[in-house]
């Protein structure tokens, strides 16, 4: 089974949403959805409300993940980091840029979701 791990610096906005979106695009029988951050200021935390309320309005439950770090994942296929730039491309941090930011936010990871998708398809 392919593993994707969705990282963000503190694994309550960005990556929650990511891991949200991508597992409602694919098959969890055949690919596993996790996600993690990179600073350890809130394991154990829900994701933010924001990220909740955004991903709600897209039918997409996120209400049960917690804020894990990234030694909490071993032997991952794939890890996706939405946070520190990469080639400019950058998931911009969604904690900073109200509703607005939020949904642009999800907009973004949607359609980077999207080519994942077929990416994965392409694989088998």
């Amino acid at each position: 089974m392919k593993k994707i791990l969705m990282v963000c610096l503190g694994n309550i906005c960005r990556s929650p949403l990511a891991e949200g979106i991508l597992k409602s695009k694919i098959d969890p029988e055949k690919i596993f959805v996790d996600s993690a951050g990179t600073a350890g200021y809130h394991i154990g935390e829900l994701p933010d409300p924001r990220s909740v309320e955004i991903a709600g309005k897209y039918h997409i439950d996120i209400t049960g993940q917690r804020a894990r770090n990234k030694e909490d994942m071993a032997k991952v296929s794939l890890i996706l980091n939405q946070s520190y730039p990469n080639q400019n491309r950058e998931v911009p941090d969604s904690c900073y840029g109200g509703s607005q930011g939020f949904e642009h936010v999800y907009i973004m990871l949607d359609e980077a979701c999207e080519i994942l998708k077929l990416h994965l398809k392409d694989e088998r």
